[in-house]
């Protein structure tokens, strides 16, 4: 593939925009030296960058576009809407329609509140948690990679540079099904915590009744319990992982999926936490979440027409029959190359991710590398392998073709040595403290 107008541009975009990308996911960084893409257009599952080059995605906007690019009945939902205006001095009508479709999804939720990103969502989810408490810790689990832009989250990553001690000293860490580690800081810090946070599953699945022993630990101690499900919404099931899991947090926090690549984002709960928020009760005010675009109408317009297309249509059940195939296909060729104890894929089939390992079967990001590199020199762009429901079974079929072939590379990388075959340097982790 030629990449010579996305070169031309590279420095361009680092000269104007720090590390030459709005979302720290997408930068050059991220991806192979040699193959910067800066794309122009989508339309379902496909995208074309300034060069003409064609890709079949998976990751579909940091998994936020559910149903495809510019998904039809979507995108003009939100045209009609913006013909009548996007902005306001009071308060739309489609703001409440959008609150009551959202909240006949999430049982247990009651009052509803819209951002314009899952940041903003999980800040306001944790200040409420503080207000409702009167307390100021906040537990996170440490095995999930993000929960806001905020100082309270990002002062625990490797990247905390600016941000006070005091601040990072008020957020503390717990791991994933493992139950006795968020027991110790209950026991560690008694009637401090003002909230414990964390996605309903990543790549494993909840054992042992992890995420209700979580909820019960939060009401013993008096802790508001908050899923993050900007990931999880409307993947698992049209009601969230949690009701895949069958929990009703008091907090949970949704996006991405929900507006089907439109900024839009939402904290939902019960209405004797989320009122803090409002105006009618005789508390301290809480000043949860005020954003002059935080309900622009076609944003709204956009996820009342992308749920309404999960209310009607098999988005869910073809998300995870789509992805069991990709899977299959994988897993077949995994198979054949014996790359078992170097090569995997993981998570549910509805938000699948792959691992690489080197000669000493480590984690390692020249393989990492060198596998995405050799599937977009065959027209996949993947550094996940999320499906979207614009993905046919004949794009997974040709996937499954250019994951074989890229892993025959990958085998022979093992046997004679990845630098033979790795082109520039290796991709990097988002999370670091230097460049």
């Amino acid at each position: 593939m030629d990449f010579k107008n996305s070169k031309e541009l590279q420095p361009k975009f680092h000269s104007l925009i720090p590390g030459g990308s709005h979302t720290y996911a997408k930068g050059d960084d991220q991806y192979p030296e040699g193959a910067p893409v800066y794309i122009v257009r989508g339309e379902g599952c496909r995208v074309w960058d300034v060069d003409g080059n064609e890709f079949i995605e998976y990751g579909m906007g940091l998994r936020s576009v559910t149903l495809g690019h510019a998904y039809k009945p979507v995108v003009e939902a939100a045209y009609k809407q913006m013909l009548l205006g996007t902005n306001f001095i009071r308060p739309a009508v489609i703001e409440l329609e959008a609150a009551e479709k959202l909240l006949s999804f999430i049982e247990g939720a009651e009052m509803a509140k819209f951002a314009k990103n899952g940041s903003d969502a999980n800040n306001a989810a944790v200040k409420l948690a503080r207000a409702y408490t009167g307390r100021d810790l906040v537990a996170i689990c440490g095995d999930h990679p993000f929960f806001s832009v905020d100082d309270w989250f990002i002062g625990t990553t490797a990247m905390a540079a600016g941000i006070p001690k005091a601040i990072r000293e008020m957020t503390l860490k717990f791991n994933y099904n493992n139950i006795a580690s968020l027991k110790k800081l209950f026991d560690d810090h008694p009637n401090q915590i003002a909230a414990v946070i964390l996605e309903p599953e990543k790549e494993r699945e909840p054992l042992n009744n992890f995420l209700q022993e979580v909820q019960r630990l939060c009401k013993e101690n008096g802790a508001v319990f908050i899923l993050d499900e900007m990931i999880t919404g409307f993947r698992w099931h049209n009601g969230g992982a949690q009701h895949y899991y069958n929990i009703i947090p008091d907090l949970s926090t949704f996006g991405k999926a929900l507006g089907n690549g439109f900024a839009i984002a939402a904290i939902v709960g019960k209405r004797d936490i989320m009122k803090l928020g409002g105006m009618d009760h005789d508390k301290e005010r809480v000043f949860l979440v005020s954003t002059t675009h935080g309900a622009e109408t076609h944003g709204l317009a956009a996820a009342i027409e992308t749920m309404n297309v999960y209310r009607r249509e098999p988005v869910i059940e073809t998300l995870w029959g789509r992805g069991e195939r990709l899977a299959r296909g994988f897993t077949k060729s995994v198979e054949e190359f014996h790359l078992q104890e170097y090569m995997s894929i993981m998570g549910k089939p509805c938000c699948l991710v792959y691992g690489t390992r080197d000669q000493e079967k480590k984690p390692s990001q020249p393989f990492r590398t060198l596998f995405i590199d050799e599937i977009m020199k065959r027209g996949i762009l993947a550094s996940s392998l999320v499906v979207s429901y614009s993905h046919s079974e004949s794009d997974i079929d040709r996937t499954n073709e250019a994951i074989h072939e890229a892993m025959h590379v990958y085998r022979k990388a093992l046997d004679e040595g990845v630098e033979k075959y790795l082109v520039g340097r290796p991709v990097k982790p988002v999370f670091r403290k230097y460049n």
